[in-house]
This record gives structure tokens, C-alpha cells and sequence, in this order.
């Protein structure tokens, strides 16, 4: 718990501007965040380009310019917005390489490296999913954040509900109508 303050600190001490305190605060989150990123690779084709050491360091390079101003409430805050910026960067870094599927900026592939792109099809559904929380974001807010919370920031019931400011109850209900409407939009998606 004295993990939790101390994060606490350093994030009011980065919203004020404090020098060092960005520094100060990436061994505290380092393990965490890395967590978290290999929970979202951990299905990712062999030879992937994009690493969980690589999506922490980027993520992190995302937040710490946004921290000066930023009003952190807590430590779960902070992770609820580095699985905001995980988020970003997975989808960022999946359209780059549908992009380089596709010949945007082409260049003739070595045969290695045109098999490589083969497999790495998870990144087309990284952005199915993409697509698809952004509709369900029309329909509810909550429920799309509710989501990002969950599967992207790998946040309990418990955890989501006190960064949204809900009951566990009202999460639950939110996690599991998402899920369905999401399933339902990307069989929709796939037959299409």
C-alpha cells in the first residue's frame, strides 16, 4: 500500500511540474505497467516488431508530457490513463503495419520479412476491436471505458468502479453487455 501513496505523491508532484518526479516514478509503476503489456502481447505471432518493454516505453513517453498540469487522483487513475495510452499505442503501431501490408510507402519486402507480415494478422483485429469500441462508445460511454479499463488497463471489477466512480455492481453489468455487444459487432464485422 505505501507503493500506492508513494505513486500518489509523484503524480501531484509531476502535475505541479516538479522536475525529476517523472523519473522518480517510472521504477515505482515500471514492473506493473510491464504486466500490463505482456497481458496484451502475450497472444502476439513470434517476431512481432512491437515488445512489451517497447509498448511501456512508449506509453510512458505519451503520459509524462501530458502529467505537467494533469490532476492525478490516485494510482489507479494513473493506470486507468497509461491503459488509455497501452491502447493508443498498440492501435498506432497496428495501422502502421496494415499500412505496410497494404504497400503504403512500398519498398520491394525480402521474402523474410513479406512472411513475417503474414502472420501478423492479430493486428487487423486489434483494429476491428478499435473499431468496434468506438461504435459501442456511441451507444455508452461507460461501457466502451469500462472495457478499455478491463481488457486494456487489466483493472479489477473493484479497481474500474472507483475510477469511474460507480458501484463493482454497475461494472460487472457494463463488462458483461459490453462483451456481448462487442462479440456480436465483430461476427457482424467478419461476415461483412
Amino acid at each position: 500500500m505505501e507503493t500506492s501513496g508513494q505513486v500518489t505523491r509523484l503524480l501531484d508532484r509531476m502535475s505541479k511540474g516538479e522536475d525529476g518526479a517523472a523519473s522518480e516514478l517510472l521504477p515505482l509503476v515500471y514492473a506493473e505497467l510491464h504486466d500490463l503489456a505482456s497481458r496484451y502481447m502475450a497472444d502476439r505471432r513470434p517476431g512481432d516488431t512491437l515488445q512489451p518493454t517497447a509498448l511501456v516505453h512508449e506509453a510512458y513517453l505519451k503520459l509524462v508530457p501530458a502529467a505537467d498540469g494533469a490532476q492525478w487522483r490516485d494510482h489507479e487513475h494513473f493506470l486507468a490513463v497509461a491503459a488509455t495510452a497501452m491502447r493508443s499505442v498498440l492501435v498506432d503501431h497496428a495501422r502502421r503495419r496494415r499500412a505496410q501490408k497494404r504497400g503504403e510507402g512500398a519498398r520491394p519486402l525480402p521474402l523474410d520479412e513479406a512472411l513475417l507480415l503474414a502472420f501478423e494478422e492479430r493486428a487487423t483485429d486489434l483494429l476491428a476491436l478499435e473499431d468496434a469500441l468506438g461504435r459501442l462508445a456511441v451507444e455508452s460511454a461507460r461501457a466502451s471505458r469500462v472495457v478499455e479499463l478491463r481488457f486494456y488497463g487489466g483493472l479489477t471489477a473493484e479497481e474500474t468502479a472507483r475510477v469511474l466512480g460507480v458501484t463493482p455492481r454497475t461494472v460487472e453489468r457494463d463488462w458483461h453487455a459490453a462483451r456481448a455487444w462487442l462479440h456480436k459487432a465483430l461476427a457482424t464485422d467478419e461476415r461483412a
